[in-house]
């Protein structure tokens, strides 16, 4: 241990007293430091200064903001329509005039209902009451049903489920203008922008050969309308006339708006009356079956689902593979995972909406239409 002469103690308690001072001294520094940043956070943009905080597209906007015609990607879109499908310049002119942005349509673009989990996503669409209407349908339209199932070959209680989580059987279109809604996503929605802008020309093209009005047909923030809730490319592609009068109409004749989902179904190979999923557990035994689940669109062999999970399962038509959905459940009833397995006319409404929660949910809300009537 040393030894502290008077000297050498006076030299000691000097060399405190300056470390006190200056680490006193750094600390006013360090504070002085902070407020100074906090304060010049206010010079610095929001996405530098919190890069935490990531902007959507409703952001960016302000609501009823005119979109600038002038830009390159619209002085494009103008030249396509012109000298590809023949709009005349006065057309654009008076269907473009005073075209702004719909907040609200970007706003809900980023809270899609299919984002939520299963056990919160199904009730949305699965009530009594939507059980109830569905079988009146079912009764009321028999003989349009007969004929699709004969002719189309479609599942009757699929079709009526669809046209009731799509619009509750026509009640719910949609109130939002769809060629300003096209616009606002086209424009400013840059993830899913050029998806739009292909959508704006079919839509386009769709009210030239039907002779509808662009500026007044109401739909959904993602542009679908009609009772099938199509977009344009769909109704162009998949509507049909089945009332007789070669007038495709999904907005008001049943018969056409309940064949055109049946024709859709058929076009992605349904298969009439063959299975469209099964339960096979709440935790997957292998390693193949743990990453089939992984994306929806993976496929895996129907005898190694079998196999695997201990579970005899009926073949899916024409050999083809399965998908290894999983499903949320709800914490209130012990909360996990339920898995199953799904075949092909499980993945063929997923073409009709690329989501393995609303297929599960019109699956079963087709199930309980035919078990409860």
């Amino acid at each position: 241990m040393p030894i502290h002469t008077p000297a050498t103690n006076s030299k000691f308690i000097i060399h405190i007293i300056r470390g006190a001072a200056i680490t006193i001294y750094s600390r006013f520094a360090l504070s002085f430091f902070a407020v100074f940043c906090i304060g010049l956070t206010s010079f610095i943009p929001i996405s530098t200064a919190v890069e935490t905080e990531k902007l959507t597209a409703a952001d960016l906007v302000t609501d009823g903001q005119a979109i600038n015609l002038q830009q390159e990607k619209y002085t494009l879109l103008f030249k396509e329509l012109r000298e590809q499908h023949h709009f005349t310049q006065a057309e654009l002119d008076r269907m473009f005039a005073d075209v702004n942005i719909d907040k609200k349509v970007l706003e809900l673009m980023d809270k899609q209902w299919e984002a939520k989990p299963y056990y919160a996503y199904w009730p949305l669409f699965i009530t009594p009451a939507v059980i109830k209407r569905g079988q009146q349908e079912l009764k009321t339209n028999q003989l349009i049903l007969d004929r699709i199932e004969k002719e189309l070959g479609v599942d009757r209680e699929i079709v009526i489920a669809i046209w009731g989580i799509e619009s509750r059987f026509g009640e719910h279109k949609g109130t939002f203008g769809v060629f300003k809604t096209l616009n606002t996503l086209f424009d400013a929605y840059p993830r899913r922008s050029a998806f739009f802008r292909e959508q704006l020309v079919e839509f386009l093209l769709l009210c030239r050969e039907n002779q509808f009005d662009s500026l007044a047909i109401k739909g959904s923030y993602a542009g679908a309308f009609g009772q099938t809730q199509f977009i344009p490319s769909s109704y162009r592609e998949y509507a049909v006339s089945f009332d007789g009068d070669e007038k495709r109409d999904v907005f008001t004749s049943v018969d056409d708006i309940l064949a055109s989902i049946a024709n859709y179904l058929r076009r992605f190979h349904w298969v009439y009356d063959a299975p469209r999923y099964v339960e096979i557990g709440s935790e997957l035994k292998g390693e193949a079956l743990i990453n089939a689940s992984k994306g929806t669109k993976n496929r895996i062999d129907w005898q190694l689902v079998s196999s695997t999970q201990g579970i005899k399962l009926p073949p899916p038509p024409g050999d083809k593979q399965l998908s290894i959905i999983g499903l949320e459940k709800s914490p209130l009833t012990g909360g996990g995972m339920r898995y199953v397995a799904a075949y092909p006319n499980f993945h063929a409404i997923t073409k009709w909406n690329n989501s393995s929660r609303y297929a599960m949910a019109v699956c079963e809300l087709a199930e309980a239409l035919k078990r409860d009537r």
